[in-house]
């Protein structure tokens, strides 16, 4: 098994506590997401554990290249939001765990991604895959997105292939929809309901 985090007090404490369980090996830490898919590459472990913050791509990025590789691979998180979640979900991603689990629930689902089982939580994983109380519709989430991101009009519309008129007619619409006086609040709003 494969830990990486930035964090070395937390790596160092994610690979005792893994140590300390029968059938888990931890074979290499990695202090970044370059670091952990170079040591794939070069050793294939089992499961690699991924922590990260957010919405930070790059992570979820690592974590679907390490799958491909043919390993096995878990994000850790404080707090997913729903595009992580479809991301992963969407990929070879085997989890997400979230760092409030239990040690023991942490193990087992572990033990599970590397048997082949997908760990995700069913109700966000629900919510995250069709967004049911989203009042956005694609193009609009799909800006929204864009937003998230810190993109500029130009940027999104070169990004989406539309003209900035209809990106900026789409971030009226979804203003409008959510209630929000700007994208600013938008994308708050958004945040707080988890959608992105």
């Amino acid at each position: 098994m494969l830990v990486s985090d930035g964090l070395h007090l937390s790596r160092f404490a994610l690979a005792a506590l893994l140590e300390r369980h029968e059938g888990v090996r931890v074979v290499g830490s990695a202090e970044s997401n370059y670091a952990a898919l170079e040591f794939a590459e070069l050793h294939r472990p089992d499961v690699a554990i991924i922590s990260f913050e957010g919405e930070d791509s790059e992570a979820v990025s690592s974590a679907e290249k390490i799958a491909n590789l043919g390993c096995r691979s878990m994000l850790l998180t404080t707090a997913v939001t729903r595009s992580v979640v479809r991301q992963a979900f969407a990929t070879g991603i085997g989890g997400i765990v979230e760092r409030s689990v239990s040690p023991r629930q942490f193990v087992d689902a572990i033990h599970r991604v590397h048997q082949g089982e997908r760990v995700f939580d069913a109700e966000l994983t629900v919510a995250a895959l069709n967004n049911s109380d989203c009042p956005l519709n694609r193009r609009e989430f799909a800006v929204l997105e864009y937003v998230a991101r810190g993109d500029t009009v130009v940027e999104i519309a070169a990004g989406m292939h539309l003209s900035q008129g209809t990106v900026r007619n789409y971030l009226s619409s979804m203003v409008a929809k959510l209630g929000a006086r700007n994208r600013i609040d938008a994308l708050r709003i958004a945040r707080d309901s988890r959608w992105i």
